[in-house]
């Protein structure tokens, strides 16, 4: 059973990670929220119950995906929004500040992208998962999303910097 518990200011010492009712130490540890949580689980799956409540009540593997890429588009607009933000979108032309800042009810699907703000884009509608041909460009201007499965979900997440994933020294991450 995972365990979720508020994140101490910096002025205050974080809090010692929680044992199992076996007295082991949990596999993974997830700082989520803003920063404003940690949460601890022996299973990708109970960390993303945590990102989206009722996951682990969806009963088909396709509800759970359709769970997963709501959830990354989810991510996706708030971790845009961030980037523009960032002081970097008045070097956008038009265009490309259309991209941006326009709605994701559709993909974005630019031929190339080579704008100050990094794109932020969800694998699943680009090939080869997907319809849309991926964006050629530079790769650090390309903030990929992967809602595959919980494991590459998540880590895509780390990765974004929309999260942090732990993974207890000696545990093996899933397979």
């Amino acid at each position: 059973m995972a365990v979720t518990l508020r994140n101490p200011s910096a002025m205050e010492p974080a809090p010692a990670a929680p044992l199992k009712g076996d007295g082991l130490p949990y596999r993974y540890e997830m700082i989520h929220a803003g920063g404003s949580c940690r949460g601890y689980a022996d299973d990708p799956a109970e960390l993303v119950e945590m990102l989206a409540p009722g996951y682990a009540s969806l009963a088909t593997p396709g509800e759970r995906s359709a769970a997963r890429v709501r959830l990354a588009m989810d991510a996706q607009v708030r971790l845009q929004a961030q980037l523009a933000s960032g002081g970097r979108l008045d070097a956008c032309d038009e265009a490309d500040r259309a991209v941006i800042l326009g709605g994701r009810h559709e993909p974005p699907a630019p031929a190339r992208w080579e704008a100050p703000v990094p794109l932020v884009l969800i694998s699943t509608f680009y090939e080869p998962a997907g319809p849309l041909p991926r964006p050629s460009g530079p790769a650090d201007l390309q903030v990929w999303l992967d809602p595959a499965d919980d494991w590459t979900l998540l880590t895509s997440l780390h990765t974004a910097g929309v999260i942090t994933v732990n993974v207890r020294r000696g545990a093996a991450p899933p397979r």
